[in-house]
């Protein structure tokens, strides 16, 4: 009986297996926009870093800043904060390798690697005085930064930095969030789940992302499924939730910040109280907001009061500056 039953346990693994495979072959794939669909006036870009194709955006004047997305979702995360915000500054925001309709490399996809790519981007761009602005793992990448004393970031705003929970605050979006990140740690079964992704699943995981669900629209949430349907797309992202610990391993840098440092909770965010305190303490000239009727996807949730925090944190830099000056 246990031989059968292992039997019927192993073909059925082996169809499944290759049931993935033949959805994934099937599935189509996504045309690289040309276009921003929130957007009309702002041109999309591409610049070759590292030997990958990176997609970015350049808009507005006044002070640089550069804006950094969540895991699995890309540039259009900040459609509702970007247009007003380029009225204040000159704002850059672009997807990581392996995100949105950047190129997808075989890479570690943990926290180095990403440090890299935003690094790189800014030398390519020659930016100075830079203030770096990230949500998620995007809140982690500029302490990182920082924390390396990266002469050319002036000041960081992290907002619900993914910094805690050895890098499966995923697993607290929704039930899909949970499957999709502990699956993705077993070998194989964390493949076939992937491959067999749908966009009732993706759904769930971005709805879990915000306070409430009309924060996020539902062709938003369809460009980020499109995305994520692009060859590889699927293998990136479970190589990013297999070096998860990576990212709170970061909070050991945050002592070496020596630059201003803006850090914002949305007050239902994924990560608790004592976690959020943890990286509080952790970073020297630090100031913490909290934004209420904000989850993780801060950007969507509350635009407007995100927006007003990054300009109010620039202009309260630059008097600085010229104060002392």
């Amino acid at each position: 009986m246990n031989g059968s039953l292992a039997m019927n346990i192993a073909v059925g693994g082996l169809g499944l297996w290759l049931l993935s495979h033949v959805v994934e072959f099937l599935r189509p794939r996504p045309k690289t926009p040309t276009r921003l669909p929130w957007s009309d006036i702002i041109p999309i870009n591409y610049i070759a870093i590292g030997g990958a194709k990176l997609r970015y955006i350049k808009v507005g004047s006044g002070p640089t800043i550069v804006l950094l997305h969540t895991l699995r979702t890309q540039l259009d995360l900040f459609e509702g904060v970007i247009p007003e915000l380029s009225k204040h500054c000159t704002v850059y925001a672009f997807d990581y390798p392996g995100h949105g309709y950047s190129d997808i490399p075989r890479a570690r996809y943990d926290a180095p690697f990403f440090v890299a790519a935003v690094e790189r981007f800014l030398e390519a761009h020659d930016l100075r005085d830079v203030t770096l602005a990230g949500v998620s793992i995007g809140g982690v990448i500029p302490l990182l930064i920082a924390a390396r004393r990266n002469a050319r970031v002036a000041r960081i705003v992290s907002v619900n930095p993914y910094d805690y929970a050895k890098g499966r605050g995923l697993a607290r979006s929704s039930l899909f969030g949970w499957i999709t990140t502990y699956a993705s740690l077993v070998p194989l079964l964390g493949e076939i789940w992937m491959r067999l992704r749908s966009f009732p699943v993706t759904k769930s995981i971005l709805r879990g992302g915000v306070a409430r669900p009309s924060s996020m629209s539902p062709a938003l949430m369809r460009e980020m499924h499109h995305a994520g349907n692009r060859p590889r797309h699927y293998r990136a992202f479970i190589t990013l939730l297999r070096n998860g610990k990576s990212w709170e391993l970061a909070r050991e840098q945050y002592g070496r910040i020596d630059v201003p440092v803006l850090l914002v909770y949305g007050d239902r965010d994924w990560s608790q109280t004592a976690e959020r305190e943890r990286t509080r303490a952790r970073i020297p000239n630090v100031v913490m907001k909290t934004i209420e009727g904000g989850g993780h996807f801060l950007p969507l949730d509350r635009p407007q009061e995100l927006r007003d925090l990054l300009i109010g944190f620039v202009d309260a830099a630059a008097k600085d500056v010229r104060v002392r000056s």
